[in-house]
């Protein structure tokens, strides 16, 4: 069974820092591409990171270049998003997902999702 488990989510002020962890399991973790997505109230969906499997290629949302990054721990079967710099306008729930590719899950999300995680930042 195909799980995915956030972490790391929490009440953060302006300019802090959070560092969310995806732990997975079920599948041949390097694979597949992780990527990370939010949603804010009221928002639509939106990718906001992904790493492939394999080569690891790394992509990030306009938004969030240069404060954001992503990275995998294949020993770990775990990918981690480490949130730099936070922006109130960064406030939503943040989920993890699993597709074949990141330009399949940037564009279409994923095919298995975890159940999120809050992060608030406060201004």
């Amino acid at each position: 069974e195909v799980q995915l488990v956030e972490s790391g989510g929490g009440l953060v002020q302006a300019g802090g820092s959070l560092r969310l962890s995806c732990a997975t399991s079920g599948f041949t973790f390097d694979d597949y591409a992780i990527g990370w997505f939010r949603q804010a109230p009221g928002k639509d969906r939106e990718g906001v990171s992904c790493i492939d499997g394999g080569v690891h290629d790394t992509h990030y949302a306009d938004s969030v270049k240069g404060r954001f990054s992503i990275s995998r721990d294949n020993a770990k079967n775990t990918v981690v998003l480490q949130m730099d710099n936070l922006k109130p306008e960064d406030t939503a729930v943040y989920s993890c997902t699993l597709a074949g590719t990141c330009l399949f899950a940037m564009t279409n999300g994923g095919h298995y999702w975890g159940q999120g995680t809050q992060v608030t930042v406060s201004s």
